[in-house]
């Protein structure tokens, strides 16, 4: 593998690259054999108050751009604003007429959606580009939301009272353009199955040469599983105009969102780019450097994170943070989309691939959970103490954007309503805000979403949770019961009275003036079994201040004895409806009562007390941990009960010490990554002790090697029965793109015998035949998977027929249902869309409709929780049916998960 860029090596240092100080020394200096003391990392970015907003969903401030210039008819224009999933109107000049409203909820950030020049309208999707994520044109505004005069306006006075503009981007695809000869929104094709080849036809892996030099010339002739094309009229639709070169664009149908495909497939048909290809590195570096250039733009957040290979953004990320720097832009932020809820998943993308941040999914989730669902107190505490995955040397979890909904998943005053069916007014309304409280006290950047202020709902996500904050003339949204008020989406909703509206403005105020409760040391102290109370505290390190903060997610009012680090010391109450004042015993705890669905805040009075000595430190043995095998576990255990930072640093043999990262609470640990460096290498950890006067101490020396990786067999399905063929499907933990991952099989028990290898990072597929072995019925074999020396897990099957276990259902919701007698259309409960059972297994529905071009999808058992689309993904891409109206079977096989429609 050629590496893109050195920054990637493990432990050196990120902090040149990335332009990031770290902390400043404790005093007195350590000697040359002790690790250095910091404070621990508050990047520049740890205060701020983020409102996003859909343009074309808050304020119409010019009727004029409505139809972004193309004409009156929406099929063109894609200007409707009867429709949800058409543009409404919204615009740039709105945003600016408002920014008053906006400013009164405590704002100090706009994040914009994605404001380009978008592919109006897409036939295939029924819907238009207002959302924003269908670019045609990076260097231009889209004319429905104004002109780059507009945006420059907007940031422009933004600036003036102090409010920074956040730019949402994409990196991962652009408008659906290219087709294929083979077909319109094709399956997935996998690179095991057919390789990139050269101009000269050459196989190759894209991993191998991500990003360098030696990325070979490509033909689209040739390189490709589909033939890619662009339609008469649009070979030079896109802009910039490398952006036009198909051999830039990954070309092999659309994704499931699972394995080797959520890299490389496109999203319902949306051109995925190929980001390892260095002139689309290059190219994307320079549209993003041009607007932090030309416009001042603060930050970036980059969508669809995850489907991009780590080599981009291990190059995009300090580049273009360094660009910013450049500019005088010294709070430059950028934040990604990692749609997932598991820390040591998420944090991968702040560790190994140095980015700043990344939007805090998981704390959506455990927020919901605790506010809306009333789950147990506890599992908040283990939530916050999985932070530690995101501490390295230039970034933890200080900096991430937190949040309670969005425009995909649906918003927080949906999920209050979906979760309390048949709640009052008052409950709904408490358990909304006591989820912007604990989103407002606890660490992190908080985020609004438009709309949530003036408690917004809706059934759902996506065009069911993008409401406009004008007068809405879409029926779907005239039928929502707003929290917290009568009004509905027939009128404005710039409603600054209302009681979210003032509840977001108080939070924002108070921890404004309490800086700490924004970027203080985030300390656990106290969670209730089952619903309760949950608290913990915040810690000034500069001024030694102490708050408590203690929510409650139960019904009634609730009791706890809090540690605190105060003794016998006065707190006073600064936010919510407790007592105004209460003492600390003598062992520091403090007893709090917190009403139902509510949160209290306490400031101690005075200084926490100085520590006489540093405590006794030492490490733990330092090994691989269980989410991320490339990363090792360094924990120290600290003897005291103060309040303490732990700095932890790390070296090869013969190397140099190097920062891994600085934790302020306990327990005191890091994830250091280890995935670039061989098995086997030799490591060395020390770690030292800061106290809150000064004084520090060491631990000793403790030694480690870099794991060997691990290989996992996914597929087969455990005891299945197979017939003729067996697919064969591998990870490896950490990946690298010089991996070469071999298959053995065993027959009844017999020797293990390699049949394949695959280098193909970064899934190991291979298809075993065993049509031509002969095999009778009920005989058994076991596969496993070998890197390196490492064996996976054994994975056994019997020769002989699938069984299949049919569901009781199956459906064929889509955009003709309402041809078919259903009351709509993509209705998977629709009886007229119900297929039959044959005696052959499969399933089948003849209708008689209208000719036309229709998309749908199979859906399982009447609901959309199991669905498939193109290819039998599992939620993949809508199917396309071209009929020419005589009437057409669906025959689908829940074997295979493919439909057909002849």
């Amino acid at each position: 593998m050629i590496a893109r860029n050195t920054t990637a090596v493990v432990l050196a240092s990120l902090l040149a690259a990335t332009g990031t100080a770290l902390p400043a020394l404790a005093s007195p200096a350590e000697s040359a054999d002790t690790a250095e003391a910091q404070q621990s990392l508050r990047a520049p970015v740890t205060d701020e108050n983020f409102y996003f907003v859909m343009a074309d969903r808050f304020a119409n401030g010019s009727t004029a751009n409505d139809d972004g210039g193309l004409g009156t008819d929406p099929s063109v224009s894609g200007f409707d604003p009867t429709r949800k999933g058409f543009y409404n109107g919204g615009d740039l000049k709105g945003l600016l007429d408002k920014l008053d409203y906006i400013e009164g909820l405590g704002t100090t950030s706009i994040w914009l959606t994605p404001s380009f020049k978008n592919k109006a309208v897409q036939p295939a999707d029924n819907s238009a580009g207002y959302h924003g994520y269908w670019i045609t044109d990076f260097t231009q505004i889209d004319p429905h939301l104004g002109t780059n005069e507009d945006l420059k306006a907007l940031i422009d006075e933004a600036h003036s009272r102090g409010m920074k503009v956040y730019f949402d981007i994409i990196t991962n695809h652009t408008a659906d353009v290219i087709g294929y000869e083979e077909g319109a929104r094709m399956p997935y094709v996998s690179k095991d199955e057919e390789p990139y080849r050269t101009a000269e036809g050459e196989p190759f892996d894209d991993r191998d040469v991500a990003g360098s030099d030696s990325f070979p010339a490509l033909d689209p002739s040739v390189s490709f599983p589909y033939t890619p094309v662009l339609e008469p009229g649009e070979e030079d639709l896109k802009v910039p105009a490398w952006l036009n070169d198909p051999n830039l664009y990954h070309n092999r149908g659309d994704t499931t969102f699972a394995g080797e495909d959520a890299y490389y497939g496109d999203f319902f048909g949306l051109d995925d780019l190929f980001t390892e290809h260095p002139v689309v590195v290059d190219g994307m570096k320079d549209i993003y450097q041009t607007w932090i250039a030309d416009f001042g733009v603060d930050g970036f957040r980059i969508d669809t994170m995850k489907h991009v290979d780590d080599a981009f953004w291990q190059e995009f990320g300090p580049d273009v943070l360094q660009f910013a720097h450049e500019q005088g832009k010294d709070e430059f932020f950028m934040f990604g989309e990692v749609y997932d809820t598991t820390k040591d998943f998420t944090s991968q993308y702040t560790t190994r691939n140095s980015m700043q941040a990344v939007l805090d999914f998981p704390f959506q989730d455990a927020a919901r959970s605790f506010a809306s669902r009333s789950a147990d107190a506890g599992r908040l505490g283990e939530f916050f103490l999985g932070d530690d995955w995101y501490t390295d040397a230039d970034s933890n979890a200080y900096s991430l954007p937190t949040f309670l909904g969005n425009h995909d998943m649906g918003r927080i005053g949906g999920f209050v309503a979906a979760d309390n069916p048949g709640a009052g007014e008052d409950e709904l309304l408490a358990r909304d805000e006591l989820a912007h409280e604990l989103m407002y006290f606890s660490r992190g950047n908080p985020v609004i979403y438009y709309g949530d202020e003036q408690g917004f709902t809706g059934p759902g996500g996506d065009q069911d949770a993008r409401q406009t904050l004008f007068a809405s003339q879409v029926a779907d949204y005239l039928d929502d019961d707003l929290l917290g008020t009568d009004a509905t989406h027939a009128q404005d909703n710039f409603n600054t009275d209302h009681p979210l509206y003032k509840t977001i403005g108080a939070l924002a105020g108070i921890t404004g003036e309490h800086p700490a409760l924004r970027n203080g040391a985030h300390q656990h102290r106290y969670a209730a079994e089952g619903a309760g109370i949950y608290a913990f505290s915040r810690i000034d390190t500069e001024r030694q201040r102490e708050y408590v903060v203690a929510l409650n997610n139960s019904e009634e009012a609730q009791t706890a004895e809090i540690p605190t680090y105060m003794p016998a010391r006065t707190f006073t109450s600064i936010y919510g409806e407790g007592e105004d004042r209460v003492k600390s015993a003598r062992n520091g705890t403090v007893t709090v009562t917190v009403p139902p669905l509510s949160a209290v805040v306490y400031e101690a009075s005075g200084r926490i007390p100085a520590s006489k000595a540093a405590p006794a430190i030492s490490l733990s043995q330092p090994a691989p941990t269980e989410g991320d095998n490339g990363r090792m576990l360094v924990e120290a255990d600290v003897d005291g009960s103060s309040f303490y930072q732990v700095s932890f640093e790390a070296r090869t043999a013969g190397g140099d010490w190097t920062p891994i990262g600085t934790d302020d609470n306990a327990p005191y640990r890091v994830f250091h990554d280890v995935a670039a460096l061989d098995p086997g290498t030799g490591l060395e950890y020390r770690a030292v002790v800061l106290d809150n006067k000064g004084h520090t101490a060491g631990s000793g020396v403790v030694s480690a090697e870099a794991p060997a990786p691990v290989v996992t067999l996914e597929a087969p399905e455990e005891n299945a029965r197979v017939r003729d063929a067996v697919e064969l499907s591998a990870v490896a933990d950490p990946e690298k793109a010089t991996n070469v991952v071999s298959f053995e099989r065993s027959v009844d028990g017999g020797a293990w015998e390699e049949i394949a290898s695959d280098s193909s990072s970064p899934a190991y597929t291979y298809t075993d035949d065993i049509s031509g072995l002969d095999l009778p019925d009920d005989t058994k074999l076991q596969y496993r998977a070998v890197l390196g020396g490492a064996v996976s897990n054994v994975r056994t099957v019997t020769v002989g027929d699938p069984v299949v276990v049919q569901p009781g259902a199956v459906s064929v919701p889509g955009a003709f249902n309402s041809e078919m007698g259903c009351p709509g259309d993509w209705l998977p409960d629709c009886d007229e869309a119900q297929m039959t059972l044959g005696d052959d297994g499969l399933w089948r529905l003849t209708v008689d409709i209208i000719g036309g071009t229709y998309e749908y999808k199979v859906a399982i058992d009447k609901s959309w929780d199991e669905n498939y689309g193109a290819g039998g993904g599992p939620g993949g891409s809508n199917l396309v049916l071209e009929h020419d109206g005589d009437p057409v079977t669906f025959t689908y096989d829940h074997r295979t998960h493919l439909v057909t429609a002849e």
